[in-house]
């Protein structure tokens, strides 16, 4: 396995694609009339078993605060702030747990979308990509992304899915992209 443009994980910062594609897998919060004819982004729950959410995947505030169902709609420069406060916590999350390990930027943005996605707790836990990065096993780590494929207790990567197909394409996106980044 090659060096493939590979750094240390703390002189890599989420690229501005990687945002992008934060932003549309995580989608946009339900829009509701605000005053003076604005449009505000509503709490909501994404999908069954997850948890309150407001503008582009938010599941808190800067504070720590949980986002409530009962929480005011933001505005959509409001909900980018919260989603990039949210990157920047990913980020931190990354270089605290990858010690001494290189990734290239295709590998960071996957990555980085993964703690996004299923948070920094599960990023630490043995069955994550992380176990074989800190090992330097780049093809293993890509591989452990498929672990990930339940949402409430439900397997998501069951054929003809309706509940949950949605994180499973998305694993599937992160490891074709990861292996392809080797």
């Amino acid at each position: 396995m090659g060096f493939r443009g590979r750094v240390a994980v703390s002189l890599l910062g989420l690229s501005a694609a990687g945002f992008s594609a934060w932003v549309a897998n995580e989608g946009t919060s339900p829009a509701v009339p605000g005053p003076a004819g604005t449009t505000l982004l509503a709490p909501h729950i994404p999908t069954k078993g997850d948890v309150p959410t407001v503008g582009h995947g938010s599941t808190r505030y800067e504070d720590g605060t949980r986002v409530q169902m009962s929480d005011p709609p933001i505005t959509r420069k409001r909900a980018e702030e919260l989603a990039r406060n949210l990157g920047n916590d990913q980020h931190r999350c990354l270089v605290r747990t990858l010690p001494g390990v290189a990734l290239n930027q295709t590998e960071y943005d996957k990555y980085h979308d993964f703690v996004g996605q299923f948070g920094c707790g599960n990023w630490q836990k043995p069955l994550s990509p992380r176990t074989w990065l800190l090992k330097g096993d780049y093809s293993n780590a890509c591989a452990a992304l498929l672990n990930w494929r339940f949402s409430a207790g439900y397997d998501c990567s069951t054929p003809g899915n309706k509940i949950c197909r949605g994180v499973w394409t998305r694993q599937l996106e992160r490891y074709e992209a990861c292996t392809g980044a080797l």
